[in-house]
């Protein structure tokens, strides 16, 4: 009988846990509900197996939106204090609960009926968009009597809710009050790392917490991911996250496109036809610029340490530029900038409602041409938000760390860091051997992950990379000794002359040198592109100014793609000098890099601009020469109202 009553204490976690649960069919048939009343848009391409897919990708948004909406009721069940225990308490835990979730649900059903005006989940974004209305109750109205339907589903489904609410049924003679009070403490410890797993959308370490960005990896389509999310997730997950603000320093399109636009268009002068070259395209965790001996040789009297040997030795057949730069400081800013032209402003793309939006990049626009595309990324699928974005942007498939523990050639899970990701030497070895098996043409990236924290490399090479100079030194060394032997391995291929690489990092990381640690310097990255194949462009590392954006558009150049596409970088190679420029975001400040300067621009005004002869950033020549000055302010008001403006309209394509 004791061990009984002991049980019985269990009863408000069973409890809470169970009607936690009822919760999950209420969002599944808000979900069917969102699919039929705008099935015409769902349709083509649905199959059996992939509304599954997006169904099972539901859930984990779900999860999300429900432990964060239930909190209050959570909290309320499973409080350590005996005296809950009466009918008064217990009615008011139901309430705040059938509440809560009647109005998720109703959320849900409006937006169901809302989601033909915008194709996409309802943000926080509406409460601005429509701010300054005053006809809102009408349309509510209008749109409530059109879809009188919906009011009785959301009727009979919260009546159904609220009669299916289960209570603990406990009785004050059922237990002693401090062992309740102990249950409840223990019961409400136990659950909160399960509920903060499920509100980031997992456990692991490499899971970020997840975003409406990440409905993308189970869709095929842009639109499909509106099935994917629910809308109290993109509510919730957009508060504080109004980010886009249009500024009005250019009155019309046509003025502000005279100055910069993100639309390319095919050079007049170029008679070449469109080239079926492969395309290569590795994105090496934090390779900073300033790890690079080869790109810093006119550093400190030409004695300057650099970690890379076999990159230097491919600098030497490559083209690089003395002066390139990132276009963000996080690997979630990395991936847009350098395979889709889109640079970080204010926050992270892929954590901002216009991750939504219809984005191209250069895995779809080469698909449109037969290619072949994959994304690799040694970590668990999911990590990072890769996955989601390499599916939105047209990469055909994706292998992570359960695709290479699955191929028997390798090691498996033996060559997992215990922290992020498979160690690069050998996902690198796997990246070369499965590009072999695609059919060509066909346009790859990696996504490395060994430079990283916590800075350490497998047990083998401890004794041949050892601790030097700064910690992440010795990561760099072992992810450049992989490089090496990734170019080693596909220079055999038959396929390798018929291939541009490009090489670049995500961000820089840890740096031991003033120069690398400015507001400028923290942006330095590295951008080489090696085409084996072309005797007639001469290896050099140039002068021109360069950025991760630049990328696409450099690589759609030299393939003389034939038709227009949208990137907000330049076509290196097609570009003079003097008019090469690079933009970054930080704290607030615009930084845009042009002739010979760098200014600095916190949306409104001015507030630096220093030479780039001035390596440290210690000379601020603000408004001292108006002639350089007010061009670069025009260009980059241009380049900031045209992002703006496309991320909130949906104009990321041509």
């Amino acid at each position: 009988m004791m061990t009984f009553r002991r049980l019985h204490l269990l009863s408000p976690l069973a409890t809470t846990i169970c009607n936690l649960l009822m919760v999950y069919v209420l969002y599944f048939v808000a979900r069917i509900i969102y699919l039929m009343v705008n099935y015409s848009y769902f349709a083509q391409g649905l199959t059996l197996s992939h509304l599954m897919e997006m169904l099972g990708g539901g859930l984990v948004f779900d999860t999300t939106a429900i432990l964060v909406t239930n909190i209050p009721y959570i909290v309320l069940m499973l409080l350590p204090w005996h005296g809950k225990e009466t009918r008064g308490y217990q009615q008011l835990c139901r309430w705040v609960f059938v509440v809560i979730n009647a109005l998720a649900f109703a959320v849900n059903l409006c937006d169901a009926v809302y989601f033909r005006f915008t194709m996409r989940r309802t943000t926080t974004t509406i409460f601005s968009e429509f701010s300054h209305e005053n006809n809102l109750g009408s349309i509510f109205l209008t749109e409530t009597i059109g879809h009188i339907y919906l009011v009785a589903i959301f009727a009979l489904l919260v009546w159904a809710i609220y009669k299916c609410y289960r209570q603990t049924g406990l009785r004050t003679n059922d237990y002693r009050w401090w062992h309740y009070d102990l249950v409840m403490l223990l019961s409400l410890a136990g659950l909160a790392p399960f509920v903060v797993a499920g509100i980031r959308g997992g456990f692991a370490t490499a899971v970020r917490p997840i975003t409406i960005s990440n409905a993308n990896q189970y869709v095929d389509r842009p639109v499909e991911a509106a099935l994917v999310l629910n809308t109290p997730f993109s509510l919730y997950r957009t508060i504080g996250k109004a980010v886009f603000e249009v500024p009005d320093y250019y009155a019309s399109e046509e003025e502000m496109a005279a100055v910069y636009t993100p639309i390319h268009k095919p050079l007049a002068s170029d008679s070449c036809a469109f080239t079926k070259k492969n395309v290569v395209v590795l994105i090496v965790e934090s390779f900073g610029r300033e790890y690079i001996g080869a790109l810093n040789k006119t550093l400190e009297g030409g004695n300057y340490k650099g970690y890379t040997p076999h990159v230097d030795s491919l600098i030497a057949k490559s083209v690089s530029f003395s002066r390139s730069f990132c276009n963000g400081r996080k690997s979630i800013d990395g991936m847009p900038s350098i395979l889709s032209s889109i640079p970080m402003f204010v926050e992270p793309f892929f954590l901002t409602p216009a991750s939504m939006n219809n984005v191209s990049g250069i895995a779809r626009l080469l698909a449109g041409e037969g290619y072949e595309t994959a994304f690799f990324h040694g970590a668990q699928r999911g990590s990072m938000g890769f996955q989601a974005f390499a599916r939105a942007t047209g990469f055909q498939a994706y292998y992570g760390r359960e695709d290479y523990d699955e191929d028997k050639r390798f090691g498996g899970d033996r060559d997992f860091d215990g922290m992020w990701a498979i160690w690069d030497e050998p996902f690198l070895q796997y990246y070369a051997t499965k590009m072999s098996e695609m059919k060509e043409p066909f346009m790859t990236a990696v996504f490395t992950a060994s430079s990283h924290h916590p800075y350490v490399v497998p047990e083998e090479y401890q004794d041949i990379y050892p601790e030097e100079g700064i910690i992440i030194h010795k990561c760099i060394r072992y992810t450049d000794m992989a490089i090496g032997k990734f170019f080693e391995k596909v220079s055999h291929e038959p396929w390798f002359n018929n291939t541009i690489f490009v090489l670049t990092s995500d961000h820089t990381n840890l740096s031991d040198h003033a120069y690398y640690q400015t507001d400028l310097g923290g942006f330095c990255s590295p951008i080489i592109i090696y085409e084996p194949g072309n005797t007639e462009r001469k290896p050099e590392i140039q002068n021109k100014i360069a950025q991760q954006i630049d990328i696409l558009p450099t690589v759609m150049g030299m393939l003389h793609y034939k038709k227009p596409y949208f990137g907000f970088g330049i076509d290196l190679f097609n570009t003079p000098e003097e008019d090469t420029w690079a933009v970054n975001y930080l704290n607030g400040i615009y930084q845009y890099v042009h002739n010979g300067y760098v200014l600095q621009f916190d949306g409104q005004k001015a507030t630096g601009m220093y030479a780039l002869t001035d390596s440290l950033m210690e000379r601020n020549q603000v408004n001292k020469f108006k002639n350089i000055q007010q061009p670069m302010e025009r260009e980059l008001k241009a380049i900031i109202q045209q992002y703006m403006e496309r991320m909130t309209q949906d104009r990321l394509q041509p």
